[in-house]
């Protein structure tokens, strides 16, 4: 064999290829990228559990599908059937695969073992992806950054002193630092798009209903939705196929599109007219000005392909924001935990669950009716407009004593200041992608900004990957990032 044998140095669909062709061995590429995730992903805390095992069987099954494949003349066949066969892609750690750990960043589950595999986590496992590991998450997935009781924290590669942001922490730090290409994800506020941001790669939340939860979970109050991060636009595309996708039984469908989200990036998508929004929605905070120089960079590079670009005001006030509060504290108050589990939580899991506690049914129903009309008057503005162009962060990836706070109540406010437009999202129900458009020194140190484009209409990731494909061809970002000390 001959060329660069793990994802740090290709993509996932170059991987694939390379895979197919033989020029690189699914069981050599497997074992290089676990010691890939020992070494540099310990440096970045990455991992919650490496899962050798399960990816070494994974592989010699992706090596003999492969062979026969090449043998039998069925490589172009193959490829249609599982793109991404033989490449590795991990699993978050608050998704279950069976047999498998699953603490969520949690002494409450320490030691825990997965009964069932989770429909998502189901399908990519059906890709004939390797699932090296379960990737970094914080406690239950709540806040912004990755600081888990469990385990080291995830950093961004771009300054080990910084957080990879969360709850997709260990995801973003994982694909960032060129372990590998791609990795599974999941958004309730942002917890896609901001580990995207701080690490400088792309994060993708699909619409609401576009990839299912089922069989073992359910929609609740539909803020939540699996997702998927990568360094080219290419890859998040090829994921979003691979995760899309209805269940029987699920509450709020939204079929996948009939041809490959892969495919839509060649299409012509303009031109376009784009809105642009600085104004922070959830919390009122001054906006770092690289965050804003990373939001000009984008709108100039998009209005000189032909688009075009015109500020905005915000929607709705912090104020009104708060009407989101109810939905996040209750989901936190249902985790079913026993006494002695209760006492290991850590301050913002229990600052969440006793103010959930505080809320009655009829609060909860105010709440989503109040979230629902902040939801549809956000559509009637951004209805003018084929997608909402936004920083993705406030400012640059945070330092963890800004965010992790021993206060709860500081602590949710310190995060929502961090990531004042990330949730508008999860609330409306549309898609939303973080690119890493711009990068800049801050203290003698470069460091990633994201922008975010937000999509306007229910099921608009195909135009939002098209966007952002022309970013990368006319202004591309760096693809593995080296840590820096």
């Amino acid at each position: 064999m001959t060329g660069p044998t793990t994802p740090g140095d290709r993509g996932a669909l170059a991987t694939a290829a390379a895979l197919r062709t033989g020029e690189i061995d699914a069981l050599d590429l497997t074992e290089r990228t676990l010691e890939a995730a020992r070494i540099a992903g310990a440096e970045v805390g990455a991992f919650a559990h490496l899962l050798e095992e399960l990816s070494g069987q994974q592989a010699h099954h992706a090596a003999e599908s492969l062979t026969a494949a090449r043998r039998a003349g069925e490589l172009e066949a193959l490829a249609a059937r599982s793109p991404l066969l033989g490449v590795p892609m991990p699993i978050k750690d608050l998704t279950q695969i069976a047999g498998q750990p699953i603490e969520a960043g949690s002494l409450a589950l320490r030691g825990n073992i997965a009964q069932v595999t989770d429909g998502v986590a189901q399908r990519i496992l059906e890709a004939g992806t390797v699932t090296i590991g379960k990737t970094t998450t914080p406690e239950f997935g709540m806040p912004c950054y990755t600081e888990p009781a469990t385990g080291a924290p995830a950093r961004t590669p771009w300054d080990l002193r910084r957080t990879a942001g969360g709850s997709s922490g260990g995801a973003g730090a994982a694909v960032s630092r060129g372990i590998v290409p791609l990795a599974h994800g999941s958004d309730g506020g942002g917890s896609v798009r901001i580990p995207a941001a701080c690490c400088g790669v792309l994060g993708l939340k699909p619409s609401r209903g576009l990839v299912s939860v089922g069989p073992y979970s359910t929609e609740g109050m539909g803020l939540v939705t699996d997702g998927v991060l990568a360094r080219s636009v290419r890859d998040v595309a090829v994921g979003l196929d691979l995760l899309a996708g209805g269940r029987p039984g699920d509450f709020m469908p939204l079929p996948r599109r009939a041809s490959r989200y892969l495919d839509a990036i060649e299409q012509p998508s303009g031109p376009l007219r784009i809105g642009v929004l600085e104004e922070p929605l959830a919390a009122e905070t001054t906006v770092h000005p690289a965050a804003l120089r990373g939001l000009e960079r984008a709108v100039e590079t998009l209005t000189g392909l032909g688009h075009s670009a015109e500020a905005i005001p915000a929607p709705f006030t912090a104020e009104d924001w708060t009407a989101f509060m109810p939905l996040w504290t209750v989901g936190a108050a249902t985790l079913e935990l026993s006494g002695p589990q209760e006492e290991q939580l850590l301050e913002l899991t229990r600052w969440l669950r006793e103010r959930g506690r505080t809320y009655s049914g009829v609060d909860l129903a105010l709440a989503l009716g109040g979230v629902q009309t902040l939801a549809r008057r956000t559509a009637e503005a951004f209805a003018p407009f084929d997608a909402v162009l936004t920083p993705a962060l406030s400012g640059p990836p945070a330092l963890p004593g800004q965010l992790q706070l021993a206060d709860g109540a500081a602590d949710f406010d310190a995060q929502r200041e961090f990531t004042p437009w990330t949730s508008t999202w999860n609330m409306t129900g549309d898609a939303a992608l973080s690119v890493p458009i711009h990068r800049e020194q801050v203290d003698g140190i470069e460091l990633p900004f994201g922008v975010q484009l937000g999509a306007t209409r229910r099921g608009d990731e195909a135009l939002l990957l098209q966007l952002a494909a022309q970013l990368e061809q006319h202004d591309p970002w760096p693809l593995v990032r080296e840590p820096a000390l």
